[in-house]
């Protein structure tokens, strides 16, 4: 590796003065706002989802309209792990991102041909065959019903899951937190080189000697495991798993946070997520009947306009971040 690209990667690395900032606010806001702890979890969560989307398309050009497949996974085997084997959160996470990465594995084949229409509807594809096989099991996963009334343990021995979601907030903030750290050594190392490589020109990447095709095996294999992590944390913060895990809005609503946030920059998943959650939030509160058309409406005007010019006063902070 030449002494220019050990630079990059280096400069890649460092953390800007803002990013303490912005996760010391994301840590205080339950403790400040406790009456909107729950949706600090939720976007702690749908965060991670939609970074873990990023991760396949943003930096490895993977287009696909069924990552919900790898969240529903993760949510309904954190469900049955607590169910019929062992109510502890922590183990529950490791086994559904356990879960999701061998679903990753297999499916993670089906992308790596094809035009990205083919992608699109391999990839819907598995996680409409999943939801299918939720709904037709229902010795197994309650069907339509889903599988309620979840008792997971107390984190740590010690913190239990409260109604007002201050713990899960502060779970889910935590799992986020190093899982952005673990994604964020990956797309600034070598490899994480090699997958930008492959998302401007597969043809000159594999010209050049570059394993395309063990590339983004691992990278949707790893990317498949976070969203499995987003599921689990979804179960057990919430203490169901249903259908809609996998229901195709889920992917919708990452790639609509990512248009919004920016791909092929971790923090476009976080700041997607808090702009799209927040922003359902308020406009569902003041027109339940319309918050859609309003949403829809600035995704128009973001679309037309551009993330630059839209947000221009802080988007300078913004471009200070890992790509």
């Amino acid at each position: 590796m030449t002494s220019e690209a050990q630079k990059s990667l280096l400069a890649a690395r460092r953390i800007r003065w803002w990013e303490p900032v912005l996760w010391i606010a994301a840590f205080a806001s339950p403790a400040v706002f406790p009456s909107h702890a729950l949706i600090v979890n939720e976007i702690a969560i749908v965060s991670l989802f939609a970074m873990s989307l990023d991760l396949v398309l943003g930096f490895s050009g993977i287009v696909s309209l069924g990552h919900a497949a790898f969240f529903g996974l993760g949510a309904y085997t954190a469900a049955l792990f607590c169910q019929h084997v062992n109510p502890d959160p922590h183990l529950g996470l490791v086994v559904a991102m356990a879960a999701a990465a061998l679903l990753g594995v297999f499916a993670a084949f089906t992308v790596l041909r094809g035009t990205d229409l083919t992608r699109l509807m391999v990839t819907l594809g598995v996680a409409l065959v999943l939801l299918e096989l939720a709904n037709k099991l229902d010795w197994l996963t309650n069907g339509t019903d889903g599988i309620q009334g979840l008792q997971f343990k107390p984190l740590l021995g010690t913190f239990e899951f409260d109604l007002m979601g201050r713990t899960a907030a502060y779970y889910s903030l935590v799992v986020l937190l190093v899982l952005f750290f673990v994604s964020r050594r990956i797309v600034d190392s070598p490899f994480g080189a090699t997958l930008k490589a492959i998302r401007d020109n597969r043809l000159r990447a594999m010209a050049i000697g570059v394993p395309v095709h063990a590339r983004l095996i691992a990278i949707y294999t790893v990317a498949a495991a976070m969203a499995g992590a987003a599921g689990a944390l979804f179960t057990q913060t919430s203490g169901f798993a249903s259908l809609d895990v996998f229901e195709f809005h889920r992917s919708a609503d990452a790639l609509l946070m990512l248009v919004v946030g920016g791909a092929g920059w971790l923090y476009g998943g976080v700041v997607g997520a808090i702009v799209f959650k927040l922003m359902q939030d308020f406009l569902s509160s003041i027109t339940p009947q319309y918050w859609t058309f309003w949403l829809g409406l600035f995704l128009v005007v973001l679309t037309l306009v551009g993330r630059d010019r839209l947000f221009k006063p802080w988007t300078w902070f913004w471009r200070g971040g890992s790509r």
